[in-house]
C-alpha cells in the first residue's frame, strides 16, 4: 500500500445518488464539449462518433487516476473520488479498465451501475472489475 492510501474501512463509501449526480454533471460537460465536436465533423459521423468516444474516455481516465485526483469534474463538485479497494490511486490501466466496465455497466440496461444501489460495498460492476470504491472526499 503507498503511502497516500487511505484505509477504506475508515472511509465513507458514497452511495448511488450522490454518484448519480456527479455523473450528471460530468455528463452535461460532455454533452457541451460533444456538440461543438458534433458541429465541427457534423458531415463525417463515423469520425465525430470515434472523436466523442475517445474524449469521453479521456475524461474519465484522465480524472479518475492519479493525475486527476480520483474526481471527475463532477466527483469534484460533490466531493466523492475514486480510490483503489487498497486506498491507493487509481494508474491509467485501472482507470481504462473502470471505465470498459462503466461501458458494460451500462449496456446491460443499467443493472450494473443501478448495482451500487444495493450492494453492501456500494459498489457497482465497473467498481468490482477494476477493484474501486467511490468514497467522500
Amino acid at each position: 500500500m503507498s503511502s497516500t492510501a487511505v484505509p477504506t474501512t475508515a472511509t465513507d463509501k458514497a452511495g448511488f445518488w450522490i454518484r448519480v449526480g456527479a455523473y450528471l454533471i460530468d455528463a452535461v460537460i460532455l454533452f457541451i464539449v460533444n456538440l461543438i465536436v458534433g458541429l465541427i465533423f457534423r458531415n463525417n459521423q463515423g469520425l465525430q462518433s470515434l472523436i466523442e468516444l475517445i474524449v469521453s474516455l479521456g475524461y474519465f481516465v484522465y480524472f479518475w487516476s492519479a493525475s486527476g485526483g480520483g474526481q471527475t469534474l463532477g466527483m469534484r463538485a460533490l466531493k466523492i473520488k475514486v480510490v483503489k479497494t487498497d486506498g491507493s490511486q487509481l494508474d491509467y490501466g485501472g482507470a481504462v479498465l473502470r471505465y470498459v466496465g462503466l461501458l458494460v455497466s451500462f449496456l446491460v440496461i443499467f443493472i450494473g451501475v443501478i448495482w451500487v444501489a444495493f450492494d453492501p460495498n456500494k459498489q457497482g460492476w465497473h467498481d468490482k472489475i477494476a477493484s474501486t470504491y467511490v468514497v467522500r472526499a
